[in-house]
């Protein structure tokens, strides 16, 4: 299986048997990630280097304007794609074999989860899994230790309280907070 097949299915078959082929990609390219994302986190990186590298971990081309504070986590890397001018502070874990898309414009807290995989809940079944994207719309702002859960969507100009646990859709400029977060008000513009 290559890369393309691998991002292809996970775009259409969301479920994953833990002993398939699919399965085995899922290691091998936490394999790639966890290479590359040493290399991120293990000593100082320019402004440049850092948007090179992860171009090298997500397979595709970083804006100009992304910025990144080390360290960074990721268990794939592949299903990633970033906008303009989006930042990202330290101690990130993006789970990203579902696909996390980031719009122009987003801020991610410190400690910000972001996951795209569950597993099965039936226990003889646990190492099958479901993925579910996670999409983040433009200019949204996620306030440290904050979750992001399988499926949610956050649409443009959201705000997502540190610490909150995201389990549903959050709509077009509102504040969001708690766990799980629920809507305590609309920004007006």
């Amino acid at each position: 299986m290559n890369l393309e097949e691998f991002l292809d299915y996970m775009a259409t078959k969301p479920k994953i048997d833990g002993n398939s082929e699919i399965y085995e990609m899922f290691h091998k390219l936490a394999q790639e990630a966890l290479k590359i994302t040493a290399e991120l986190n293990n000593k100082y990186h320019s402004e440049d280097e850092i948007i090179e590298i992860f171009s090298k971990l997500t397979n595709k081309k970083i804006d100009s304007t992304f910025r990144l504070f080390p360290p960074f986590y990721t268990d794939c890397g592949k299903n990633i794609t970033i906008g303009k001018n989006v930042f990202i502070n330290a101690c990130c874990k993006f789970q990203d074999q579902g696909g996390i898309t980031i719009g122009d414009g987003c801020l991610i807290g410190h400690n910000v989860v972001i996951a795209t995989v569950n597993h099965d809940f039936n226990p003889q079944n646990r190492a099958s899994m479901e993925v579910k994207p996670v999409t983040i719309g433009n200019n949204v702002w996620i306030g440290s230790s904050s979750i992001i859960l399988p499926g949610v969507t956050i649409e443009d100009g959201a705000i997502i309280a540190a610490g909150s646990v995201v389990t549903k859709n959050v709509p077009k400029n509102t504040i969001v907070a708690g766990n799980p977060a629920r809507i305590k008000r609309e920004i007006q513009q």
